[in-house]
């Protein structure tokens, strides 16, 4: 049989290890009050827009990768910008193709009750300014 090096004698058996270690760390992230590390991070950093929304179901203004806008209610959205949003109206301007002279920009806008949004596609969030 082989001796053990000396890293395999400060090294602890690898059984279990993993999984003990991940549960403390779950259990580090609780707080007094039982939120998350995470809930904090978000009441004070860039995404306390989102935070404030789904809080007091306020109206933010979402500008996305297609050009066009949602005016929304945020229910609920996680660290990469994904979003559940309610009462969105989406606003975007088409100019028409139409062969004679200039074509005039026309502001289109539809409603959607309830949509998921994919945060890769999020370029700016922005407080609802009319409010």
């Amino acid at each position: 049989e082989a001796k053990a090096t000396a890293r395999e004698r400060e090294r602890p058996s690898r059984r279990g290890a993993g999984f003990s270690r991940a549960m403390a760390s779950i259990d580090d992230k609780r707080t007094l009050d039982g939120e998350t590390k995470a809930e904090e991070d978000f009441s004070t950093g860039p995404l306390s827009v989102l935070m404030h929304s789904v809080k007091n179901n306020s109206q933010v203004l979402i500008n996305v990768r297609n050009n066009h806008k949602l005016l929304a209610r945020v229910k609920a959205f996680d660290r990469h910008c994904n979003m559940v949003l309610e009462n969105v109206k989406e606003i975007w301007t088409e100019t028409p193709k139409s062969g004679k002279g200039k074509a005039k920009p026309m502001n289109k806008e539809r409603h959607i009750s309830k949509m998921f949004l994919r945060g890769d596609s999020v370029i700016l969030v922005l407080k609802n300014p009319h409010a």
